[in-house]
């Protein structure tokens, strides 16, 4: 198994360089471009007002954006999804824009993603930039994490539990007040890079002190072993109904969630180079 595999293995995450190539980087951000141009119905504005730049977040647009789809079933992405998975079919489970302006404060809380989710299993981000990312403006991972436990999500802003009950699940230890405590992996990056992690590697990201943008094309793949876990209230993103098509424990074979890697496990083209 190659460094990257063996690394997502054991830390639950990896950074691949130039996932995407050239062409394919212009294709990302020319797919970022439509989204905020004409944002969907789960868009949002994840920073205050009173934020010297801006955090606009947008979901689940590869079904009316082509260049997304086009990366999310054809690029290199979903076979390295493969791979660093071990996993012999990968399904597309959705995109997620992220794109902090220049000189933007809002920091992205830490959180884990899997708790937000209506599937039980393993998956994967792919969390790929088109612009120049320092170090000090990328995503930060907690080494480690992805082995569990579970922990309490809560909305960015506001810190409200609007998923599992008050209580139900253990909250987040205080990172940002003791960072030297935890195992936490930053990387510099350039366009085409992608960070690989876990559904449950526990991240954030600090605000983008910078006069660039960090225009972000978040891709999501599920393992051959996740299944429906519908739950009692509204997920994000949300799959509004799917209950009704998928019953709870059912494989996630849906028109929503397309197999983009199947067959035997072989490596993508190209070496993983982390």
């Amino acid at each position: 198994m190659d460094d990257a595999a063996q690394a997502f293995a054991r830390d639950g995450v990896a950074c691949v360089r130039q996932v995407l190539d050239p062409g394919q980087v212009a294709v990302a951000a020319a797919a970022i471009d439509a989204v905020l141009a004409a944002p969907g119905p789960l868009a949002q504005v994840a920073s205050g007002a009173e934020d010297p730049g801006a955090f606009v977040e947008d979901f689940c647009r590869w079904q009316e954006i082509p260049q997304i789809e086009e990366l999310a079933r054809h690029s290199r992405v979903p076979a390295v999804a493969a791979a660093l998975m071990a996993t012999p079919r990968v399904r597309f489970y959705h995109d997620h824009v992220l794109v902090k302006e220049g000189r933007t404060a809002q920091r992205t809380p830490w959180h884990q993603d899997q708790p937000y989710y209506n599937v039980d299993g393993h998956g994967v981000s792919a969390w790929i930039t088109v612009d120049p990312v320092p170090e000090g403006g990328s995503l930060e991972l907690v080494a480690g994490s992805h082995r569990g436990p579970w922990l309490m999500p809560r909305t960015f802003l506001r810190k409200e539990a609007r998923w599992f009950p008050d209580g139900s699940l253990a909250e987040l230890p205080d990172i940002s007040a003791n960072p030297s405590a935890f195992d936490i992996r930053r990387f510099g990056l350039e366009p085409g890079d992608a960070i690989f992690f876990d559904f449950l590697t526990v991240h954030g990201a600090p605000g983008f002190p910078y006069p660039t943008r960090r225009r972000i094309l978040s891709l999501r793949y599920l393992a051959a072993d996740a299944r429906h876990a519908p739950r009692p209230w509204r997920t994000s993103p949300p799959f509004d109904d799917l209950a009704a098509e998928l019953p709870a424990g059912a494989a996630m074979d849906h028109p929503l969630f397309p197999v983009v890697w199947g067959g035997s496990l072989r490596p993508p083209s190209g070496p993983l180079r982390s």
